[in-house]
């Protein structure tokens, strides 16, 4: 013992870094991580996770089963999309269902999730994970979830998407009573509490939900898309004026109403063709065109999703760093979405693709 230091007493605790120093009383135990409780309030943690083996053991199962949320996701976003049936309906946003319409969404969800992760059904509730049984909420409002008489005390998985947000979010909670609003609705279900969201344990929260370019677009873009007569005149559109954004195959069949919405796209008469004369291009989820793609840097189209451009060929004036890509013996480079990139310039008709 160096000459700074101090035997510590009988029954006094050494803090790291703290000398202890004789008359000093005994600390305590060193506190945990996060904040401490204070008086007057409940320890929300005493609920958390941590305590609760069997929730802990179906996160594990659900991470390995999606371990990015990739699968998740899609299953969401497809329930969405059959939900709003825009192929043949025209609908794009949540606000133009019916309200009987929302209400069937957690039913959707609920199937397209068990497809997807190939869960197996419950005894009582909706799955069965890890050996346990778990129930599944949808809300298209983050806490908005409804918790049913049955499921008192049990694993929910609670799920959360929004168009207009961009977003989704899946989380594991018990419904315990202390979980939940001492008042239910006349079918006796509650929503959660404050200490029951600040319970939820997150597998996913506020992830990127696959883009729908029709909520992206301004209104008056939209508006023009759908004046137009025609399925074709209206692919057109969407592709003149959604540039540069990610458009699913579910925005061109909302936006054509027709069972071979994919011709509209496609060369032979489809806007691929059209509007090359007009200097763009589309690139779609071909190898190739996501290379092409992510070489003039713009958004690489996923499965099912393409990606429109106007270009303009590189000419003497124009910036020399700017990205570019040589089809067709020349150098292209991106243009205004309006024009070209010299508006003193010509239109130049855009190169074919390479296929």
């Amino acid at each position: 013992m160096t000459d700074r230091e101090v035997e510590p007493l009988p029954g006094q605790l050494v803090l790291p870094g703290q000398l202890v120093l004789p008359g000093m009383p005994d600390p305590g135990p060193e506190p945990g991580p996060g904040q401490a409780v204070l008086p007057g309030l409940d320890d929300l943690r005493d609920l958390g996770s941590s305590q609760d083996a069997e929730l802990a053991a179906v996160a594990t199962s659900l991470t390995a089963l999606d371990p990015d949320g990739s699968r998740m996701a899609a299953a969401i976003r497809g329930a969405l999309d059959m939900l709003l049936d825009g192929q043949h309906t025209g609908r794009y946003r949540w606000e133009q269902l019916h309200k009987t319409e929302k209400t069937h969404a957690g039913t959707l969800v609920e199937i397209a999730l068990a497809r997807s992760l190939r869960l197996a059904d419950g005894t009582a509730l909706d799955y069965t994970i890890a050996g346990a049984d778990v129930d599944c909420k949808f809300s298209h409002r983050l806490g908005g979830w409804m918790i049913p008489p049955e499921a008192d005390g049990q694993l929910m998985l609670l799920v959360q998407a929004s168009d207009e947000d961009g977003t989704w979010s899946a989380g594991l909670v018990r419904a315990v009573a202390g979980h939940l609003s001492p008042a239910g609705n006349r079918d006796g279900k509650r929503a959660l509490n404050d200490r029951g969201r600040a319970a939820v344990c997150w597998l996913h929260h506020g992830a990127a939900l696959g883009e729908n370019a029709l909520i992206r677009l301004p209104e008056r873009d939209v508006a023009a898309i759908f004046a137009l007569a025609s399925g074709q005149q209206r692919v057109n559109e969407l592709f003149r004026r959604a540039q540069r954004m990610r458009v699913s195959r579910t925005v061109v069949a909302t936006v054509a109403m027709q069972d071979d919405y994919m011709k509209r796209v496609r060369d032979g008469g489809g806007a691929r063709e059209t509007l090359r004369a007009e200097g763009i291009v589309i690139f779609g989820d071909y190898a190739g065109d996501q290379l092409l793609a992510s070489a003039l840097d713009l958004p690489r189209p996923g499965p099912g999703e393409f990606v429109s451009a106007r270009l303009a060929r590189r000419r003497e004036g124009h910036d020399p760093y700017a990205r570019s890509i040589r089809l067709d013996g020349a150098d292209w480079l991106l243009a205004s979405p309006a024009g070209p990139a010299d508006p003193a310039g010509p239109v130049d008709p855009a190169p074919a693709l390479p296929r």
